[in-house]
Parts: structure tokens; C-alpha cells; sequence
């Protein structure tokens, strides 16, 4: 097997949320595609966040794209000069007032879509969680804090109310790492 080669490659936009380019691709067997669209898009971080109580803090927020409330868990992108780990504990603190003296664990660091898009999710635990101050939301995030036992998310996710994809995978991250360290 092997990699495709890109023949040209313009950029239809660019902008801060991201860019879509159009490449010109050459097959393995000389096969040419004229059009692949790729989304160039930030990696970005999130994270279940358990209280010392063993609860799981989770945020509700409409989704424009698909037009409806939507229970997930925290997240964000990396701003610049910050890791990965400061990222996730500053949208924690800004978006539930939510931190932990504990370091965040790693649970996956996985691609999103590797078929279209070039970024990465960074998905991590943070344990003894507690809430320290207010939300400090950006001016076009309007987000409910919901804590609730971390069963009842996996009866939620079962009943097809939790459906957002990231959530729905560190719930099972989360499920894994837990038999792994009992």
C-alpha cells in the first residue's frame, strides 16, 4: 500500500474557525482525483470531568449546525502558547467553574474525520473535580452546567439523549479506563 500524492492544491477559504482546500490527488494506481476537498480545522481538547462526589459535569448548549440543545461534555480549542492540558482545564474553569487539583490523564488523543478533515481530538479525566468560581463564557456561548451520576449519562447515551459523538466515545473511554485501573 501506499500514500496518495498531491499533484496541486489551492484554497477555496481561510479562516480563523478554519480552511478548505481542493487538492488534485494521484492514486497508488495512477488514478487521479480532480477535486478532494479537505477541511483544515484546530485540534481541539475535551474532557470527563468527575466531581469528588463521582459525578460527571457536564454542559447543554444549542448547536446551530443541527438545530438543537445538545448535552456534551466540556471542551475547546488550544489558544495559542498553551498545551494541551492548559487548554483543557482553562474551557473547564471558563465554561463550568469547574478545576481539580489533580493532572489531567490522557485518555486518547484520536483523529477526527482522517478522511476529510487534518485535526485531532485530545480527550481527557479529570478526577476530583470541584467548583471554584463562576462561569466566564464568550460572548456567544450560552451554556448550562449539568452534574449528574455518571450512570445515569450511560442511560442517557442508551436512550439515544445523548448524541453528540465525543461524548457518547469518552463515556466509553472513561468505561475502559476504569476496568483497567480497578
Amino acid at each position: 500500500m501506499k500514500k496518495w500524492k498531491t499533484l496541486q492544491s489551492n484554497y477555496l477559504y481561510q479562516t480563523p474557525f478554519g480552511n478548505l482546500r481542493k487538492d488534485m490527488c494521484e492514486l497508488p494506481d495512477g488514478q487521479v482525483i480532480e477535486n478532494y476537498y479537505v477541511n483544515e480545522y484546530s485540534d481541539w481538547v475535551n474532557a470527563i470531568v468527575l466531581t469528588e462526589e463521582n459525578n460527571i459535569v457536564l454542559v447543554k448548549q444549542y448547536r446551530y449546525a443541527a438545530n438543537d440543545f445538545f448535552i456534551e461534555i466540556p471542551a475547546g480549542k488550544r489558544e495559542k502558547g498553551e498545551t494541551y492540558k492548559e487548554a483543557i482545564l482553562r474551557e473547564i474553569r471558563e465554561e463550568t467553574g469547574f478545576v481539580s487539583d489533580e493532572e489531567p490523564i490522557l485518555l486518547s488523543e484520536c483523529f477526527v474525520n482522517p478522511a476529510t478533515q487534518t485535526n485531532k481530538v485530545r480527550t481527557y479525566l479529570i478526577r476530583n473535580a470541584y467548583q471554584a468560581f463562576e462561569q466566564e463564557l464568550d460572548p456567544i456561548e450560552f451554556i448550562d452546567i449539568k452534574i449528574m451520576d455518571i450512570d445515569t449519562l450511560g442511560e442517557l447515551i442508551d436512550r439515544g439523549e445523548v448524541t453528540q459523538f465525543f461524548t457518547v466515545s469518552a463515556y466509553y473511554m472513561l468505561e475502559n479506563f476504569r476496568r483497567k485501573h480497578k
